[in-house]
């Protein structure tokens, strides 16, 4: 039998997929959501939220109830790539398009508005609508910690967050206590030689061939300096010279690439690897550069926030659509959020139903059946988490939970 929660979530599942196409045809890049935060104010507005607009430049934070504060989350944010896909709600922005489904993490969090509106919780619902999730302005700073400086996190006892992904089947909640998302750093690598003639390389160092080694030797890190227990990558993304000519070496090399790991040990361990066998360079009679920023840490997910997912999951949509997911590599600055308060990041599947449809790629759509679940289950989680505190059900529910997943690990 359907709840209450669940029939409301499926009368306004075709809104929220307008609300979703809607931010689809306009996307918007970091700290530039000045339409998607005007389309989610007036929305919120609507519903008697109390909404405070221009958080970190164009975020949105609207807020209802009174008492223990519990926040939800979601990116508004689109990335630089150019939209593929042959639908009616394809990007109508040049070289723009929501590939990291950010429109369909913003459609979810006010179908959970809607839904929170009309059943109001025991507590204080606080929507965080985030700018900038995808890159940091000049200071380093994402969306993420500029809200945190201006308050966002204020008296919040827990937050809440999804990704929509496509590496799930559609309708299905992938979630994990601990780390699910990895934490970041970004590396910038300059290799120095000497230029001379292509005819000629012996005249001078070979900035090139002394490159092609070290993106072998880069690479070797992981696979064996480090425990194949503990997932860790060292992507180099970007290589370029500073000849313009097919004749002449290049003198000088510039490399860039991303790190990514799970455990902070790990990731300083990294970083002086990397410095250690960029020595190659000067023992191959070049020189080297190497900086790091560092990105967002890992999203560490609280266990209490877990359990509370997983009931809720299970009794919104079953038993069998609810799977313990493996960590990801990809990056959140919701880590930044849950360092703050308790959190807990979940996936909800959008696998796309023509197969394979990768983020971050031209042709990346997802399946929108799905996105009335995200909505349910951000409003439900919310509702037990404050609405419903110390309910004797639920306690024993968790605390059944725990048992047989301690007998599961003891078998």
């Amino acid at each position: 039998m359907q709840s209450k929660l669940q029939l409301k979530s499926q009368s306004i599942k075709e809104k929220i997929i307008e609300i979703r196409r809607a931010l689809h045809r306009q996307p918007e890049l970091a700290f530039s959501e000045h339409q998607t935060a005007r389309l989610v104010s007036d929305l919120l507005k609507s519903l008697g939220y109390e909404v405070h607009e221009g958080v970190a430049g164009t975020g949105v934070i609207a807020e209802m109830g009174e008492g223990r504060v519990f926040a939800l989350r979601a990116a508004m944010d689109a990335v630089a790539i150019q939209e593929e896909n042959p639908v009616d709600y394809a990007s109508q922005v040049p070289g723009v398009m929501h590939a990291n489904a950010h429109d369909a993490e913003v459609a979810c969090l006010l179908g959970a508005a809607v839904l929170l509106a009309e059943e109001p919780i025991d507590g204080r619902v606080r929507l965080i609508f985030q700018p900038a999730e995808e890159t940091a302005d000049d200071t380093g700073r994402s969306g993420a910690a500029k809200m945190i400086e201006e308050g966002v996190m204020r008296n919040v006892t827990s937050v809440l967050g999804l990704r929509v992904t496509t590496s799930l089947p559609a309708g299905v909640i992938g979630l994990r206590p601990g780390a699910i998302t990895a934490a970041s750093d970004d590396f910038r690598l300059i290799v120095r030689g000497h230029s001379a003639h292509g005819a000629r390389p012996h005249e001078g160092v070979d900035a090139v061939a002394i490159t092609a080694q070290m993106v072998t030797a880069l690479q070797q890190i992981v696979s064996r300096r480090t425990s194949p227990l503990k997932p860790s990558v060292i992507s180099v993304s970007t290589i370029n010279g500073n000849s313009h000519s097919p004749h002449v070496v290049s003198d000088l090399i510039e490399m860039t690439g991303t790190i990514r790991s799970f455990d902070e040990k790990l990731r300083l361990f990294l970083r002086e690897e990397m410095r250690r066998t960029c020595e190659m360079a000067r023992a191959l009679g070049g020189d080297f550069e190497i900086s790091f920023t560092e990105g967002y840490p890992v999203t560490l997910n609280d266990q209490r926030m877990v359990e509370l997912l997983m009931l809720a999951a299970r009794d919104l949509i079953g038993r069998d659509k609810v799977v313990f997911t493996e960590p990801e590599l990809d990056a959140e600055d919701f880590a930044l959020l849950s360092q703050k308060a308790p959190g807990g990041y979940f996936f909800l599947g959008a696998g796309h139903r023509e197969g394979p449809r990768a983020p971050y790629q031209p042709l990346f759509d997802i399946d929108e059946s799905a996105l009335h679940i995200g909505a349910a289950l951000l409003a439900e989680v919310a509702r037990r988490a404050i609405g419903r505190r110390g309910d004797s059900d639920t306690q024993e529910r968790i605390s059944s939970f725990l048992s047989f997943r301690n007998l599961a690990k003891q078998a």
